[in-house]
């Protein structure tokens, strides 16, 4: 749990950085492992972009909150006055020293115990939504049509706990929208509903004429001119 900041000030020569380095790895190792094994028939590039999600500092920093991880560190005074405890950075890298950590004290099968039941959880999550970016830029490639893109239009709450909202557009037009507690679960919620609102044999829905659309959760959405 000590930063390179208390470190410092401590005149300490260790900080957790090695094992943030070493647990890293770790991390890596086991969530392809377990997505190797668990999902068989899976393409390669859908592995990487679920371990992509799983291994990512937004989701480890998500964990290490669960975990009460920010309370723990051990932070310069400058670091923690400038709310280091809740960084998503500061987060995630502790979190991967605890990996790295767990990996020393009881080797790989200890790292599994550990990890595999968060991947799991996570997956259970996210699977549907990666699929659902991949599966509608496919059917939208096949009909000869412009790829989605996605476009952050707005954020509000707290930094740890922000709700973000996403566009999702479709050659000039936006075709749906959606919110998520981050932007990637905000872009897969606007995949979802794109998929479900853009009818195969035709091409994109349009909004209204009063250029409002439904959002996510039922409410009025933002107008498709961002206003």
């Amino acid at each position: 749990m000590t930063h390179t900041s208390f470190a410092n000030e401590q005149g300490l020569e260790k900080h957790n950085e090695r094992l943030e380095f070493l647990g890293d790895s770790v991390l890596e190792l086991v969530v392809a492992d377990w997505l190797f094994r668990s999902r068989p028939a899976a393409p390669e590039g859908v592995l990487s972009r679920i371990r992509s999600h799983v291994v990512s500092a937004e989701a480890l920093a998500r964990r290490a909150r669960k975990l009460e991880l920010g309370p723990a560190l051990r932070l310069g005074h400058g670091e923690d006055r400038s709310g280091g405890r809740e960084k998503q950075s500061l987060l995630a890298n502790a979190l991967e020293a605890v990996i790295g950590a767990v990996f020393v004290d009881g080797g790989l099968q200890a790292a599994r115990s550990l990890l595999e039941p968060w991947t799991e959880a996570e997956v259970a999550e996210t699977m549907d939504a990666v699929d659902a970016k991949s599966v509608l830029q496919e059917s939208l490639q096949g009909r000869g049509l412009e790829l989605p893109s996605y476009r952050h239009v707005g954020r509000e709450g707290p930094d740890h706990d922000p709700t973000f909202h996403v566009e999702c557009w479709v050659g000039g037009r936006a075709v749906a929208a959606a919110s998520g507690r981050s932007k990637k679960a905000a872009e897969f919620s606007a995949a979802r509903r794109a998929l479900r609102d853009v009818a195969p044999s035709e091409g994109p829905a349009t909004s209204s004429g009063s250029g409002e659309r439904r959002a996510a959760s039922g409410a009025e959405a933002p107008r498709l001119d961002g206003r």
